[in-house]
């Protein structure tokens, strides 16, 4: 599995794939879909796709393939390899949704939250094997809300395939294990490896799980919480953990805006407005230094705009 497209920038999200096999193009084939790290507040979360014919179901069957969350991560490893030794006949996909991705859409004006996103990447890595000449006429899926509506929608996406939503579908249906696998295994790696674009010196590593009541993980949490910038783009600074300790730990900002005074507005929260910040020199005309600093911050909430 080679991660460097996605570390080269770790900031936006980033696809891997394996070769497609021959087999797949010409036979019908089954395919699942799972996730890794949908919950914690460090890292991304990957989407993951398996598949293989119908005809090689009982092999992949024979793998002992299982919930990636019931195994070590040495026994995730060694399946995973023996699912790129099988590349005659399995294939897989990877969507790794950065944690700048994924807040970024969680904070969009119109609401867009995980579900949806999980929604749309999993339809989009289906999409991918599709046309990639995968020929598919099976889809296994752990759900993501409400199982039934899931299936509807899935199967009104992809009309003549038959779907199949399930909870804990990674333990019932081996190619969805299989994906499950893939997923974790790749954020696993991610993570063990993440490449700070900050500059925060020699970075500990002992992050915990990464899940936001890990002891761990809030320490980790606190240690690098910058009080003017935030966090690092390791950590999702969407989650209400992250927010909670930036709204009492980090210094309290007011966005100036057209729409009010922003020197006012600041003073009645006994903060200091952003305008500030910008100087005039003797002689200078303030009102004109007053419209550049609003032009610079307009330009900014447009540029972080276009990126959504």
């Amino acid at each position: 599995m080679d991660l460097s497209p996605f570390e080269a920038d770790n900031s936006v999200s980033c696809r891997l794939v394996s070769e497609i096999p021959e087999v797949c193009k010409t036979e019908d084939c089954c395919l699942g879909i799972d996730e890794a790290g949908r919950g914690p507040v460090l890292g991304p979360m990957v989407y993951g796709i398996c598949f293989c014919p119908l005809s090689k179901k009982e092999e992949l069957k024979d793998m002992k393939v299982a919930d990636s969350k019931t195994l070590t991560e040495a026994e995730r490893e060694n399946l995973f390899e023996k699912l790129v030794e099988a590349k005659s006949y399995v294939g897989w996909a990877l969507q790794i949704l950065s944690p700048n991705t994924i807040s970024t859409c969680m904070l969009r004006r119109t609401k867009y939250n995980l579900n949806a996103l999980s929604h749309d990447t999993a339809i989009d890595l289906v999409q991918y094997a599709l046309d990639s000449g995968v020929q598919l006429k099976e889809i296994y899926v752990d759900t993501v809300g409400p199982a039934d509506k899931y299936e509807v929608k899935l199967s009104q996406r992809f009309p003549g395939i038959q779907v199949t939503v399930r909870p804990k579908a990674d333990s019932l249906f081996p190619v969805v294990s299989a994906a499950s696998i893939c997923a974790k295994v790749a954020r696993d790696r991610v993570v063990k490896g993440w490449n700070f674009a900050e500059d925060l010196g020699e970075v500990d590593t002992d992050y915990g799980s990464g899940y936001p009541n890990d002891p761990k993980t809030k320490a980790w949490l606190l240690k690098y919480l910058d009080p003017v910038f935030g966090y690092p783009q390791f950590v999702r600074f969407s989650w209400s953990t992250a927010q909670t300790l930036m709204d009492s730990k980090a210094v309290n900002v007011h966005w100036d805006d057209d729409e009010e005074d922003g020197e006012k507005a600041a003073q009645r929260q006994n903060n200091k407005s952003m305008l500030s910040y910008f100087s005039v020199s003797s002689g200078g005309n303030n009102q004109n230094a007053t419209h550049q600093a609003h032009r610079f911050f307009t330009e900014r909430r447009l540029k972080s705009l276009n990126t959504l």
